[in-house]
């Protein structure tokens, strides 16, 4: 029965709880902890928890005898709270985004490292039946060689969103929608394609004049011979979100749908299409087994089973570093105005921590900080 310590107790913290509760023959939640006094124990009593709050987490990493602690805090604060758990023995689940700076991850690496614990980094796209399912497909080879990919991280924040002390200054939050939002499609587009050659991007702070960082950013990737390319949005109603992935034989989405064309004697698109293939397609779309459990609870299970088993979880450190390789080649190309290879180097200004915050454009300042969101 592994021993489980939560830290931070906003509302993300909430998924991680449910998510161990899913799992009560192998885990227990012992110890919450909270820098807000009290905050901890009162999260504790709403979710009925035998466990103890702490309004220092270094005390609880000290004292409560975890095996495993989820990092739920804003980004700031994810490797010394991780590098902290892993000195001392502890394994890490670690909400995204990892860090805001490559520096910060490759820390938090050689603490995983030197200690020889698991360090996850919270990806629970990946427990989707939609997304691996998509995966699987791009896996089989009927696609062909990848031409095109097109992802929309499209979500929708108002104002007051930004009013949260933390939100919306690079200093704390470490971005905006491409670090914060995106950072999930990013990780599925590493997921399921590799890692590009060359970004290039551009950043706008299009609606929020509350907030220093940006509301919305288009960046374009170079891979062997194709494209890809991403919106990472939160001005974007109704919030409707796709990835299109365009082969040389066909094209596959999520939302799913499935296409094929054929060429007729001039090069034009025939009238019926490739048939056989789109059924062939649809026929490993129906053979996809469903997963257990999915999102955050997937991933926690994921996570145990990697603990119990001694082998790597599916989203470990490298890849959710791999993910902030791609948000500062973002960052860095639309703040110099310049094309960015990859990958990035500790040579490179804008690996280390500081760099992006001292770079940065403020869009606008913030107007409000408030210690607790608005409910």
């Amino acid at each position: 029965m592994l021993r489980i310590g939560i830290i931070g107790t906003g509302g993300i913290a909430n998924a991680h709880i449910q998510g161990y509760l899913a799992f009560p023959d192998d885990c227990e939640i012992v110890a919450l902890a909270d820098v807000a006094p009290g905050k901890a124990a009162q999260k504790a009593e709403e979710f009925g928890l035998s466990a103890i709050g702490y309004d220092d987490p270094a005390r609880m990493i000290a004292e409560a005898g975890v095996d495993l602690v989820s990092i739920a805090t804003p980004p700031s604060t994810h490797a010394a709270l991780a590098i902290a758990a892993l000195d001392a023995g502890v394994n890490v689940l670690v909400e995204k985004p990892m860090a805001p700076s490559l520096e910060e991850c490759e820390a938090m690496l050689a603490a995983q490292e030197r200690s020889g614990k698991l360090l996850s980094v919270v990806a629970q796209n990946r427990f989707r039946d939609d997304l691996a399912t998509l995966k699987e497909v791009i896996d089989s080879g009927l696609l062909g060689s990848i031409s095109h990919v097109r992802v929309d991280s499209a979500w929708w924040r108002g104002l007051p969103y930004y009013d949260l002390w933390w939100r919306g200054t690079w200093e704390k939050e470490g971005g905006g929608c491409t670090l914060n939002h995106a950072i999930h499609h990013i990780d599925l587009l590493l997921w399921l394609l590799g890692s590009p050659t060359e970004v290039t991007a551009m950043l706008a702070n299009a609606q929020h004049e509350n907030s220093e960082v940006e509301d919305l950013s288009v960046a374009v990737f170079r891979y062997e011979r194709g494209l890809a390319q991403l919106t990472s949005s939160v001005v974007h109603h109704g919030e409707e979100q796709e990835i299109v992935i365009q082969g040389r034989d066909a094209r596959v989405s999520q939302p799913w749908s499935v296409k094929a064309d054929t060429a007729d004697p001039a090069g034009f698109p025939t009238r019926t299409g490739d048939a056989a293939l789109v059924a062939s397609i649809e026929q490993i779309a129906a053979a996809h087994e469903p997963l257990k459990h999915r999102g955050h609870e997937g991933q926690i299970g994921d996570v145990l089973g990697a603990i119990r088993d001694g082998r790597e979880p599916v989203a470990d450190g490298r890849a959710g570093r791999d993910a902030i390789e791609i948000v500062t080649a973002i960052y860095k190309s639309g703040i110099e105005r310049e094309f960015v290879s990859l990958p990035l180097t500790a040579s490179d200004p804008y690996y280390h921590a500081g760099r992006l915050v001292a770079n940065a454009p403020h869009f606008f300042e913030k107007t409000a900080s408030l210690v607790e969101a608005a409910s």
